[in-house]
């Protein structure tokens, strides 16, 4: 006879010890009966995943769309990795101080749509660029093969090979990068530990730009993988740059997949997420490939190439290699400032257009109407605040919270997670965040929205605090302890007066990247919130080009002031003393 099991013994072991405690049977054979039921469920998820797929191969446009998303999101990533690379490898973040660094919170704060739509109206076949080339080449209208009084025949922007969109997205992905490689590089401990090791290069004759690609750069990329891997999830998977700028028959797949999402039809909108779906499974499978090949590189490759002895020094064969990364490095300091001055400059102009015929470099007239229909546009500038100062203001108050009161090892967890947050897709995270809401009963809300611009914030906020932090003396809460000083008397009165540039950067980054959130704002808001960036991609499909001007120049000037203010909160103090030193005899 058979003794009846009573109970299941289970041993826990956590953090504090294991822990052994009991579970009814009933209760035992119900979490069974859970892991079998999910188990069930993601097979059944999984055949309609790929029943849906197999139905999204015979579209006649899906081909050429994921071909155009994987070739145009990694050349994307590939250039801006490179071209930081060689801007780094200039001295940017190993001198004191990095001059081409105040640059920075100018180009981020510029919105990509903003960006896109600015380079819209230099790049097209009517914009100022074309019709400039068209003046020059006045003189040889005679020998050319078209007419000069006529837009070009050729597409130079939504172009069918994606240059346009990958032009954009290296520009805009660059000072990202320059961002997350300052942050490792301006850290005392880091700093100082490279550049020893630069003067140990020097000494053994090695030049400044051979031994950073030598010494300094092995080192920085390992640590870059988190912003490479949101990088390449964002180019892949963006749909408002790809919308204005990419290519159009056919589209991106991300494009695609938010065009059948839109359709009335439950088959083509179940067609549409798993597109989305397989958005995220390429996402994965191409960061997962990179991440092994850089591995066998680095195993196998690397200590022959690094390493190479004194013909690849000062006169070496690589020498000319490296002389050219350097001056690629210096034209893009320049160069770039210069390509975010010319879309700005592109913006502020184009919002006073008014008749402008072709080929004419000027217009005939310049208006106002434009900015008098955004000054009767109070509502959406008025939700864009509300919004974006709400949702940076929560998610800086977590971020603090994340990093003070988490101990390093969840720290550490939270910054690899935050770093998966930015590698999703821009429309299943979107998506994610309307069923979150539906949850809630804060769909089509006020605070469905907010809760979806903090989620979507918070990231951003935590990583751009994460090096101060990093950089932080623990020695001072030590000492304050000894004092006799509470925690929060050392936060106040010492540690948060220091990072008070750090926290003001962070919230400027966080309200910058809220005004910036267009399918968050469109799925969980369910129309019924226009903000800045809204209006901005609704306009880009029409053709009031001073109106569309005037919007996406609003949706950079409303981020801007948020920086000067933060640049001017943080500012350095300096303290006078009411005594005067005497002067020495």
């Amino acid at each position: 006879m058979v003794a009846r099991v009573k109970s299941v013994s289970i041993t826990e072991h956590g953090g504090y010890g294991n822990r052994r405690y009991s579970l009814p049977r009933r209760k035992a054979g119900q979490s069974l009966f859970w892991h079998r039921r999910v188990f069930v469920d993601f097979l059944l998820s999984f055949s309609s995943f790929v029943q849906h797929c197999a139905q999204l191969q015979l579209q006649p446009q899906f081909a050429q769309a994921l071909a155009l998303s994987l070739c145009s999101g990694v050349a994307a990533t590939l250039l801006a990795l490179g071209a930081s690379a060689c801007m780094l490898s200039t001295g940017l973040g190993l001198r004191a101080p990095p001059k081409h660094a105040v640059f920075l919170p100018a180009m981020l704060a510029l919105p990509h749509v903003a960006f896109a739509l600015g380079c819209v109206l230099l790049l097209a076949p009517s914009g100022w660029l074309v019709r400039l080339l068209f003046t020059a080449l006045h003189p040889l209208a005679e020998a050319m093969p078209f007419a000069l009084d006529a837009p070009p025949p050729w597409q130079s922007t939504q172009d069918p090979w994606a240059l346009g969109l990958v032009l954009v997205l290296v520009c805009k992905e660059i000072p990202f990068l320059l961002w997350g490689a300052l942050a490792h590089l301006q850290r005392p401990d880091v700093a100082q530990a490279w550049a020893a090791q630069m003067r140990v290069a020097a000494a053994l004759g090695y030049s400044a730009q051979s031994a950073w690609w030598r010494v300094v750069w092995p080192q920085l990329l390992p640590r870059m993988a988190g912003p490479l891997l949101a990088v390449w999830a964002y180019s892949l998977s963006v749909v408002d740059v790809a919308w204005i700028i990419g290519p159009g028959a056919p589209p991106t797949l991300a494009v695609l997949a938010w065009q059948y999402l839109q359709d009335a039809d439950p088959a083509i909108r179940a067609q549409g997420l798993s597109a989305v779906l397989l958005l995220l499974l390429c996402t994965v499978l191409v960061a997962g490939i990179a991440w092994t090949l850089y591995r066998m590189d680095v195993r196998w490759l690397a200590p022959a190439r690094w390493t190479r002895g004194p013909q690849h020094r000062k006169h070496g064969p690589d020498a000319q290699g490296v002389a050219v990364r350097a001056t690629i490095g210096r034209y893009l300091r320049q160069a770039l400032p210069a390509a975010y001055a010319l879309v700005a400059a592109a913006l502020v102009w184009g919002s006073f257009l008014g008749v402008w015929p072709f080929p004419d470099l000027w217009p005939l007239n310049w208006t106002l109407q434009a900015w008098q229909q955004v000054r009767d546009s109070t509502r959406v500038l008025g939700t864009t605040l509300w919004l974006g100062l709400a949702s940076a203001a929560s998610a800086l108050a977590l971020a603090v919270a994340c990093l003070e009161c988490l101990p390093t090892r969840w720290r550490t967890a939270v910054f690899s997670a935050s770093y998966l947050l930015l590698a999703l897709p821009a429309l299943l995270w979107a998506i994610g965040l309307q069923r979150a809401c539906i949850a809630l009963g804060w769909d089509a809300s006020g605070w469905g929205l907010w809760l979806a611009h903090s989620l979507s914030v918070w990231p951003y906020v935590l990583l751009s605090l994460q090096g101060p932090y990093a950089a932080l003396d623990l020695r001072g809460a030590q000492l304050a302890a000894s004092l006799g000083r509470s925690r929060w008397a050392y936060l106040w009165q010492v540690q948060w007066p220091l990072l008070r540039a750090a926290l003001a950067a962070a919230f400027a980054v966080g309200f910058a990247v809220s005004v910036a959130q267009f399918l968050p704002t469109l799925f969980v808001g369910g129309g019924r919130f226009a903000t800045v960036t809204t209006e901005a991609l609704a306009l880009s499909s029409g053709g009031q080009r001073s109106l569309l001007a005037a919007f996406a120049l609003l949706q950079w000037l409303v981020p801007a002031c948020v920086f000067a203010l933060a640049l001017w909160l943080g500012r350095k103090r300096r303290f006078t003393s009411p005594f005067v030193r005497p002067a020495l005899a």
